[in-house]
């Protein structure tokens, strides 16, 4: 015992005068992770990434120098149709755009702004999911059928029932698909609680709970809520859930994926900038808060899609460096994403703080 106890106490000091080293993605600098413009030839946001029988594919929205001025609500992101984008090498391959596959006026119940969408794969169908503004200037989600994964998309001519907010994101596994979606001031998420519109939208005082996402499983034809959509809830490490004056809480741009068994829902801050992440056990959540992704970019507004490609795991997102910091004028690129052998990954430079 007198041998065991000189053990521990030599052991404490040896690891008392060890340097601290870096374990956690918490503990460790920004990468500054080099990126790739994918599209310099036009302005595309928001980009959502699929694979499809091995050939990747980006589902972005479509920005242009829009006369819209007011900035108010988001009007200025006034995007009127959509593209799809296919590559097989990320970092150095041809990107080939297969051209316009929905536009503004092929929506029957949409007024304007075709802002983030997303497309899944069921069978030999394609489904897009995009949101809009109806003609009382109601976000709502509607969706899109192909044959092909590069359009071109038919709308459906009426959004899906009960549907409110933007930014949907779609999830597959085991046969069985969720939609995430919701956004905030401009997202119009705000003025919605327990899926039931509220005559006042507000948003919550800083020390109440966030606002959280909405998820909801799909129905088997793909074209609605196949139940009441669900809070994606964002805990703290203690379990309480993040509040609305946290500069990590969700804002907009939801994602989901799946990495080592654990599921990963990334999503913006909106006002803060970044890209933060939460891990969990199940699809519906909840969700613990683990960390930031990406540090701001070059203009307003951050949005992202992560997914594994050729064994390496990538982020999409966009900034608004070519067009001199104009936030409405945005360009999707990509670059490597990178895990710690524990699970968390490591935050990227997003690059605002080397412009």
């Amino acid at each position: 015992m007198k041998h065991l106890c000189i053990y521990r106490i030599i052991t404490a000091a040896m690891l008392a005068a060890m340097p601290c080293i870096a374990t956690s993605a918490q503990e460790q600098a920004p990468l500054n992770t080099p990126a790739r413009y994918l599209f310099p030839d036009d302005y595309m946001a928001d980009p959502s990434v699929h694979v499809f029988d091995g050939k990747l594919y980006i589902y972005p929205s479509h920005d242009w120098k829009s006369p819209v001025k007011d900035p108010t609500d988001g009007n200025h992101f006034d995007m009127r149709d959509y593209h799809v984008f296919s590559l097989r090498n990320v970092e150095k391959g041809k990107v080939t755009d297969h051209g316009m596959v929905l536009s503004l006026e092929q929506v029957p119940w949409a007024g304007r702004q075709l802002w983030a969408p997303d497309v899944a794969r069921k069978g030999d169908k394609y489904y897009m999911y995009f949101p809009a503004k109806d003609q009382n200037d109601i976000f709502r989600i509607g969706v899109a059928i192909s044959d092909s994964p590069t359009g071109p998309f038919v709308a459906q001519p009426a959004p899906m029932r009960g549907s409110y907010s933007i930014d949907p994101a779609v999830y597959e596994e085991d046969g069985v698909y969720y939609i995430y979606f919701g956004g905030l001031q401009g997202g119009q998420l705000q003025r919605y609680r327990d899926n039931k519109a509220i005559e006042c939208g507000a948003l919550p005082a800083n020390n109440e709970e966030a606002l959280p996402a909405r998820v909801a499983r799909l129905s088997d034809d793909m074209l609605e809520f196949a139940e009441e959509p669900r809070p994606v809830m964002i805990l703290d490490k203690e379990g309480n859930p993040l509040k609305a004056g946290d500069p990590h809480r969700f804002f907009e741009a939801a994602w989901l994926h799946k990495y080592n068994g654990k599921y990963y829902f990334t999503y913006s801050t909106g006002t803060t900038h970044l890209i933060c992440y939460a891990t969990g056990d199940s699809p519906y959540g909840p969700f613990t808060y683990q960390g930031e992704i990406m540090t701001p970019v070059v203009g307003w507004t951050t949005h992202h899609s992560i997914c594994e490609y050729k064994g390496k795991w990538y982020i999409f997102f966009h900034d608004s460096q070519p067009s001199g910091g104009v936030s409405s004028l945005r360009s999707m690129k990509v670059c490597e994403l990178h895990y710690n052998p524990d699970g968390t990954i490591r935050a990227i430079d997003g690059g605002k703080s080397k412009k």
